[in-house]
């Protein structure tokens, strides 16, 4: 099936081309027909296949056929990060203006003001997040009262993030009388509970296999020791000339404390997390996608919302304690067909996480050597002595050895006497312990009797 036989106005159809895109994924092969027939829609599908296009296509469709005041929006699209909000936001602008129709994307973390004056002016589409959304409308900057069409892309990502009391009062505002569609990368039992409040007889569409990666993505595991994960990602990155990365970690701290070393060693790159303002979000992506920034180190806020065409490299620094949060990180490269290459570095305290992700995949992800880095690997000669690896301490000097096990011994806590105190209460810097009736009692001091505050 080719995009001129899915009903698009020819307008659409030369967006779509000058994009590059010449046949539709599976997902908006069925999607984008159903939508244009009113119907509800639940669907499941993975990122990276196209979902996004498969909604805002046929919306700007229908939108663009039928004459508003603009005044309010009539078409609600909802997500749970800026970067996602942004990126949905991208996709209808670049049709919405081939045919007239106004898109806005409104979030928080950013001055309002703004965001009001472009309200006030008028738009068909809103793509918002739910807190800056229901901000708006709590001081009447915003009246959702004649939404039509009503969106929430990467539902069960917005539930995970505890959006479960927002999404029920932006049904409150919302009419009853509209099209609602629902997408999900996965079908809990709350996305199923969500689906039976919002949804009439929708249609069910599924197009990829549950909990799989792409096809187009090549997996595989380092096995090393936590302390030379650092040095391994950059031996891969410098020496197999890696342009683009995108790095994962656990903790904002993590993100910030990799970056500046990946610097200090000539290395361009910037950490995305939660504590960095919106604006530095933006301008950080931006410079990404243009190849002005060639490491990207994240943490998890930006799993889902990133959009980078051709993303060669994802690494997982820090397994995800979460399985499903591994196909949707690596989910960033391996795009519209392109290949991709998704690389975890795995230390020992984290085999149970990869275990996880291997049970929800149902297969063996491969693991490779790295010589001098993994473990198991073959240490080179200028690593005088590499502890608990076999051939390295057979082979080190023994003298060596001693002097690393004096190091290390140096370190250990002095052992504490396993010897009963008495008293332990009462003797403190050598006071008498005190006695029922003695004169030694004091008086509990005056004006300080809550403490500290």
């Amino acid at each position: 099936m080719s995009f001129d036989e899915l009903g698009l106005r020819v307008e659409l159809l030369k967006a779509v081309k000058s994009k590059g895109y010449t046949t539709p994924t599976p997902i908006q092969t069925r999607v984008i027909p159903a939508i244009l027939n009113d119907q509800d829609i639940l669907a499941r599908a993975q990122t990276g296949t196209g979902k996004t296009d498969a909604f805002a296509l046929p919306l700007v469709e229908i939108l663009s056929r039928r004459t508003g005041s603009r005044s309010h929006p009539r078409a609600l699209i909802l997500a749970p990060t800026r970067e996602l909000a942004l990126q949905v936001g991208e996709s209808f602008k670049a049709y919405g203006r081939r045919v007239s129709i106004r898109c806005t994307v409104v979030y928080g973390g950013v001055n309002i003001g703004p965001q009001i004056d472009r309200l006030k002016r008028g738009v068909d589409i809103l793509v918002a997040t739910p807190g800056r959304l229901l901000d708006l409308a709590a001081h009447r900057d915003l009246n959702l009262s004649q939404i039509e069409f009503l969106v929430f892309d990467e539902a069960d990502r917005m539930l995970d993030l505890g959006f479960s009391k927002e999404i029920s009062e932006v049904l409150e505002l919302v009419p009853t009388d509209r099209r609602t569609m629902l997408f999900s990368a996965t079908y809990t039992q709350q996305i199923r509970n969500l689906a039976k409040i919002m949804l009439k007889d929708p249609e069910y569409i599924e197009v990829t296999p549950s909990n799989t990666a792409a096809e187009s993505i090549v997996q595989k595991v380092h096995l090393v020791d936590k302390p030379h994960k650092r040095e391994l990602l950059i031996h891969l990155i410098t020496k197999g000339r890696w342009s683009q990365v995108l790095v994962f970690v656990r903790t904002k701290f993590g993100a910030n404390k990799l970056t500046e070393k990946l610097v200090e060693k000539g290395i361009s790159a910037a950490a995305l997390h939660g504590n960095k303002s919106q604006s530095f979000r933006t301008r950080t992506l931006k410079e990404f996608k243009n190849g002005e920034i060639r490491i990207l180190v994240a943490t998890d806020v930006a799993a889902r919302g990133l959009d980078i065409s051709n993303l060669p490299h994802v690494v997982n620094y820090d397994m995800p304690g979460v399985p499903e949060d591994y196909i949707h990180r690596i989910g960033r490269t391996g795009r519209a067909g392109v290949s991709g290459i998704a690389v975890s570095l795995v230390s020992h305290e984290e085999r149970a996480h990869l275990e996880a992700i291997e049970k929800l995949l149902k297969q063996k992800i491969p693991m490779e050597e790295v010589a001098g880095f993994t473990v198991g690997g073959e240490v080179p000669d200028f690593v005088l002595l590499r502890p608990k690896n076999p051939a390295s301490e057979k082979k080190a000097d023994k003298a060596i050895k001693e002097m690393v096990a004096q190091r290390k011994s140096l370190k250990q806590p002095a052992k504490t006497s396993s010897k009963p105190r008495s008293n332990k209460k009462n003797k403190k810097a050598g006071k008498k312990p005190h006695r029922p009736g003695s004169c030694s009692q004091q008086s509990p001091k005056k004006g300080n009797s809550r403490g500290r505050r």
